[in-house]
């Protein structure tokens, strides 16, 4: 899943949308830089947009599973950088790397779906060589999940040994937490309100709407109603039902007289009538 950056600006508020991989997978560093989207460089760009900004509130919309350590840590340090009140909020599967951007909310302000799941686990890498580059290799992996385990640690205010052992649960693969865990853990501070799922909801429906207009498949001139059952208006209208609480009702359908034959009758074809016409000529000469 290509990853990608999203930021919206409004006079009280900067949305930012971060989804898919976060940076760039070890083997795809070698592939054309148009793909390193949601890597640091380019979102430290985006920063330069919201820091010329006097915006108070920014909300970090997280749906990812994870991908680059290195540029997760870069893109808290930004954000945590920032003089903004920051919320963050955790859709889906949220792991691995994304779960330390959103660590980077300010105090109370971590977020989760109730529909979403989170993921913390060791550090890993693909790497080959001999013997002293895979120790030092290894040396790198002990020292990366120490620094992640101590940013669990400090936005929890938990103890670093207990999120140490959770990353290295399952031979170091963790395991996914329902929300409530996560919240329990304090590696988040609350469920998102429902208020919040209607804005997303809300939101899904007007990008539908801009893409059906721009594809010229919308057709606003159809009516309102268009989906309401009607009865004809020459038919005498039924008596209201005896249930006061129904409101309104709606006549029985009709249909027209049947055109096509039935079953046991034979259709004939254009051509066929038509030889059939001649013959009755023939036979009355």
């Amino acid at each position: 899943m290509k990853s990608q950056i999203r930021i919206s600006n409004h006079a009280d508020c900067c949305q930012i949308d971060i989804e898919g991989v976060i940076g760039v997978p070890e083997e795809w560093q070698f592939d054309t830089p148009d793909q390193r989207v949601a890597t640091y460089e380019k979102f430290r760009s985006l920063l330069g947009r919201i820091s010329q900004i006097d915006t108070p509130e920014v909300v970090v919309n997280i749906r990812s599973t994870g991908g680059d350590v290195g540029d997760a840590l870069l893109i808290y340090d930004a954000l945590r950088g920032l003089q903004s009140r920051i919320t963050t909020r955790c859709y889906g599967y949220t792991a691995s790397a994304a779960t330390i951007i959103a660590q980077a909310a300010s105090e109370g302000l971590r977020q989760l779906s109730p529909n979403s799941l989170y993921l913390i686990h060791n550090s890993t890498c693909s790497t080959e060589g001999n013997a002293g580059e895979l120790t030092e290799k290894a040396e790198l992996l002990r020292q990366t999940d120490a620094r992640i385990a101590d940013i669990y640690a400090r936005r929890s205010g938990g103890d670093l040994a207990r999120f140490t052992a959770l990353m290295d649960e399952n031979h170091g693969n963790g395991r996914w937490l329902s929300p409530q865990e996560a919240i329990d853990y304090g590696l988040a501070d609350a469920l998102l309100p429902p208020s919040t799922h209607e804005g997303v909801t809300h939101n899904l429906v007007r990008g539908w709407e801009k893409l059906l207009t721009r594809l010229g498949l919308r057709d606003d001139a159809l009516p309102l109603d268009r989906n309401t059952l009607k009865a004809e208006e020459n038919r005498p209208t039924p008596p209201p039902p005896k249930d006061d609480t129904l409101r309104a009702t709606i006549a029985p359908t009709t249909v027209l007289p049947a055109e096509d034959p039935s079953v046991s009758e034979v259709a004939q074809s254009s051509n066929d009538k038509a030889y059939a016409e001649d013959a009755r000529m023939f036979r009355r000469q």
